[in-house]
Order: C-alpha cells, then structure tokens, then sequence
C-alpha cells in the first residue's frame, strides 16, 4: 500500500527565523496600540516560558490578543498586512521556500503546525503558498452586537505541546486518514513540539534549540539548519 506523504513543518524559528508572535507583539507596540513597558515586560515572560516549555498557551493568547480585539477588525487586518510587508517578507528566505516546493512538488501534503494563532499566522502560510494550516483558533463573539470578533479565548484544542499531535489526528480524521496510513515528515525547531517529532515517521530537528539538538543527537534524527 502507498501511504499519503504529508510534511508537517513548524513555523516560528523553523520556517522563518522569527517568533511572528513575538515580532507582532512588537510591531504592535510600534503602532502605539499597547503600553511599551509593561507590553514588553509582560511579552517577554511569556517568551521565556514558551522557551522554557512552561507557558500557559491560554493565558498568553488572551494577552497576546489583546490589542487586536480592542483596535476591531478593520483596523487590526490592515495592520497586519503592513506587518507581512515590512517584517515576515522580510524573514523569509530562499532556502525555506525552496523546502516547502521540493514537498510540494514530490506531491506531499504541505501542513504549516503552528503554536501561533490563526490571525497572526494564516496570511504567512498563504506567503509560503501553503492552504493547510493547523493552528491555534481563536473563540469569536457570536452575540448580537458582538461583530463576530476574538474573544480572547481559544476554540477547541490548541495546537502546542501535546495538542498539536491531537489537531493533526483531527486533521487526518476529517480527511479520511490516519496515523497508520500516512507518512510523516515533521520540521520543528523547539523542544515544545518532541510529543508530534515522537509520533511523526521521521523527525527532522530544524534550527534546533539546544534541548532539542542534544535529543535529536541522541536519536540520530537529521539534524537541519536552515538558517545560518
């Protein structure tokens, strides 16, 4: 039996060398829309957690979010394509294209898996010229009045640490998939993603913090550094 190839790849630090969440905290600041000091102080907290593999995903979306749902729709999607414009295009490289066709092109399933939100992530998967994206799906007003917009809380299961394996087999599942039938390649750079590296076929530690590399060492997983 041919199985499916599906390449599953991490975004931030894997696939561009920037934390996007991160970078539009700070882009954030820049506009005025937070305060500096205590949006930085807070943002970098959060960081360190995310590093660290201690960070409450839920509590940071909700802070993470925050500017966004007071600034509304309008204002928030303009903003964010000036941020694609003169910061993600800016830290995409060649090389990662290049990664992402040579999957496309030998007919594999190209998944962007990402603990970054969905607003803050899906126009960078269409810049990779990727459809399928897992990512973290933020809760969205339904009331009259509400206009549809964040709520600051999160829809289903977030897509970081373990949660990423559970979104993927939901993913598989509503495509008539499963583990057993698919081949997985997954790119990762962070040791918060060693539950979907475990599950995947093969690992590929990508740019790899040092937890990760002293593991991938360790199993002799390929070890990947796109960026130098």
């Amino acid at each position: 039996m041919t199985l499916q190839k599906l390449a599953l790849f991490d975004l931030d630090h894997t696939l561009i060398p920037i934390d996007s969440d991160y970078a539009w905290g700070e882009f954030t600041i820049a506009r005025g829309w937070t305060d500096p000091v205590e949006f930085k102080r807070q943002n970098d907290a959060f960081y360190a957690q995310y590093k660290a593999g201690t960070l409450d995903v839920r509590a940071y979306v909700r802070f993470a979010t925050e500017a966004v749902r007071h600034q509304g729709a309008t204002n928030s999607i303009a903003a964010h394509a000036d941020f694609m414009r003169t910061v993600v295009q800016k830290a995409i490289q060649p090389q990662a294209l290049e990664l992402v066709e040579q999957h496309q092109r030998a007919g594999d399933v190209v998944i962007i898996v990402t603990a970054t939100n969905e607003f803050v992530t899906r126009p960078i998967a269409t810049a990779f010229g990727v459809e399928e994206l897992i990512a973290v799906e933020l809760e969205r007003d339904p009331s009259q009045g509400g206009e549809g917009w964040f709520t600051g809380g999160i829809r289903g299961v977030p897509s970081f640490r373990e949660g990423k394996v559970t979104r993927v087999s939901q993913w598989l599942q509503a495509h008539g998939l499963d583990w057993d039938t698919v081949h997985t390649t997954f790119y990762s750079d962070s040791i918060n993603d060693l539950p979907l590296m475990e599950k995947a076929t093969v690992a590929v530690a990508t740019n790899p913090d040092d937890r990760l590399r002293a593991i991938a060492t360790e199993r002799q997983w390929r070890i990947l550094n796109l960026f130098t």
